[in-house]
């Protein structure tokens, strides 16, 4: 089962996420985003962006690299194949773009037991960095639900 001191810890920033035009595509392509400016930097210009730009669940990919911080971590005691993703949500600052460097900071907000099964609540804060510092880019909140020995 999850370990309930693990609610409110926050983990180090991740390593730079460089963003590549081919990795936008083949997200495009997998999710079935067909708007040109995920395909063609023509487009993308002609659309306002300086790259091609992300689909908004692309985040996703981002955000899941920082939570395999909280899912591996021993001591916060996650069973990942009792995991059932339960609920995810975005909340974008700005459009992800080709080219972007981004890190994230995990927040573990909630761990909360019942019934033999625990229900996680964590929070990704993603940033581009750059020389000037970093922007805020993408929010996400997922919850997990962990079934327990017994929940079967």
């Amino acid at each position: 089962m999850a370990n309930a001191s693990f609610a409110g810890r926050e983990y180090p920033v991740t390593a730079p996420y460089s963003v590549g035009r081919e990795a936008i595509r083949a997200f495009a392509t997998a999710v079935g985003a067909t708007h040109p400016a995920h395909h063609d930097l023509v487009a993308a210009r002609v659309s306002g962006y300086p790259d091609l730009v992300a689909p908004p669940t692309f985040a996703v990919v981002v955000a899941q690299r920082a939570e395999a911080q909280y899912v591996q971590d021993p001591e916060a005691g996650v069973d990942f194949s009792r995991v059932v993703h339960a609920d995810e949500r975005f909340t974008h600052h700005r459009p992800i773009v080709a080219g972007d460097e981004l890190v994230t900071v995990l927040h573990v907000d909630s761990v909360t037991e019942r019934a033999g099964i625990a229900m996680v609540t964590t929070r990704c804060e993603i940033a581009a960095v750059g020389d000037e510092g970093s922007e805020p880019v993408t929010t996400v909140l997922s919850s997990l639900v962990i079934r327990g020995e017994e929940a079967r």
